[in-house]
């Protein structure tokens, strides 16, 4: 059988098996309404996987009765248990802080009272591509209970695991406490954008009436080009040539820094691919990414595939970052074509209607909702940090290349 050992120079191990009760989850008859209207939780794969980072579960999306749980395979299982998503999805982890049960797509873990059940779910999370690999399955993966009965983890003294657990809580308070803060900012940043994008509320020094206009009163909207197979993959070249997936790139939140595949001037001429202006505000055009509703701006002189389409103002009295703020409360998705594959059109978005300030206030406001993007990318960016080092600090502490205590 297969089984996981550990990278431990200087700890012993022993298997799940010695120190846990594993307990597999069940599900009730779907077939009985009833069994559903109850005061139980139940969990599936997707309750632990909406915690994001979180480490404890409190509350489930659906709830059974008393009978549902006597008639069904799922159990009663106590307050502390560390649940484990170990079918289809695996190597989720959470710890249960009231009583619940779980559809069979969990392993769930009662520790004995040598093993601290948030060293144990701090330790599966940390292996589990590992934990990944050892699932087989064709129809979908899954990680027997006997494999995971063998699985060899860290048989350290209760001090020492409390102390490991204590030090990496700590630092998910922090990541919580920064995931809040960045949610309150995105929050505060879309009101104000509502305000300030509406004439709803001003800026001081501004009183002039606005003007209604539509989007192609200021710019044309162009597609982008082909893209053959032959000339992708060039990492360095005069223009970079996006595609839609770049939209997601890291780093292309805003602007867009990043790009797969460049291209020389001699190649876009012999393609004929448009050069578009910086500062032209960018999205998908065709299939499920219009949905997406993701809007960039570029950086430079760029090339776009025929995936995607641009916005480029060619009014002088027009503010490119405020217009792509005006953008971002344009839900595209509803201005689709009702074709079998869905598609923008420039002309249906260019009829899109908005009230336009004065140019001196238009940046005035672009500022504005700029420096409150910068403040939640400098969040963001402190988040991305404080989860690198988390990672580090695992590697180190669950791995015994570091340790807090003397060894007992």
């Amino acid at each position: 059988m297969s089984t996981h050992r550990p990278h431990i120079p200087n700890w012993k191990t022993v298997k799940l098996g010695e120190v846990t009760e594993i307990i597999k989850g069940g599900t009730p008859s779907r077939n009985v309404e009833k069994y559903f209207r109850g005061n139980i939780a139940w969990a599936i794969p997707s309750d632990i996987t909406a915690l994001d980072s979180f480490l404890y579960i409190d509350d489930t999306e659906t709830y059974i009765t008393e009978e549902a749980l006597s008639k069904s395979g799922a159990r009663l299982l106590p307050v502390g248990t560390v649940l484990l998503t170990s079918r289809a999805t695996i190597g989720e982890t959470a710890i249960a802080t009231v009583p619940m049960a779980t559809n069979q797509g969990f392993a769930n873990f009662v520790c004995s009272e040598t093993l601290f059940n948030v060293f144990l779910a701090y330790y599966l999370r940390y292996i589990k591509e590992k934990l990944n690999d050892l699932a087989s399955g064709s129809t979908f993966k899954e990680i027997t209970k006997g494999t995971l009965l063998n699985i060899e983890i860290p048989y350290l003294p209760l001090s020492e695991q409390r102390a490991i657990a204590e030090v990496l809580s700590d630092v998910d308070g922090l990541l919580n406490a920064l995931e809040a803060l960045i949610a309150k900012k995105r929050a505060i940043k879309q009101a104000t954008m509502q305000q300030l994008l509406t004439g709803k509320m001003r800026l001081p020094g501004f009183s002039e009436a606005w003007e209604r206009s539509i989007l192609a009163d200021f710019g044309v909207f162009q597609s982008g080009s082909g893209f053959p197979l032959a000339f992708q993959g060039h990492q360095s070249g005069d223009y970079p040539f996006f595609k839609v997936s770049d939209l997601s790139g890291e780093g292309n939140q805003l602007f867009m820094n990043r790009a797969n595949h460049y291209i020389s001037e001699n190649v876009r001429g012999k393609l004929g691919a448009i050069r578009f202006k910086p500062e032209s505000i960018v999205f998908a055009k065709i299939g499920a990414a219009i949905f997406l509703e993701r809007k960039r701006l570029l950086p430079q002189e760029s090339c776009l595939d025929n995936n995607m389409m641009a916005f480029t103002l060619t009014d002088d009295f027009a503010c490119p970052r405020f217009f792509y703020y005006i953008f971002l409360r344009i839900e595209l998705g509803k201005l689709v074509s009702t074709t079998a594959l869905p598609a923008l059109s420039g002309q249906h978005i260019g009829a899109v209607s908005l009230s336009l300030p004065p140019l001196a206030e238009q940046r005035a406001i672009a500022s504005v909702l700029s420096d409150m993007d910068a403040e939640i990318a400098a969040l963001e960016q402190r988040r991305d940090k404080t989860r690198a080092i988390k990672q580090g600090m695992m590697q180190q502490l669950l791995t015994g290349r570091m340790r807090l205590l003397k060894s007992e």
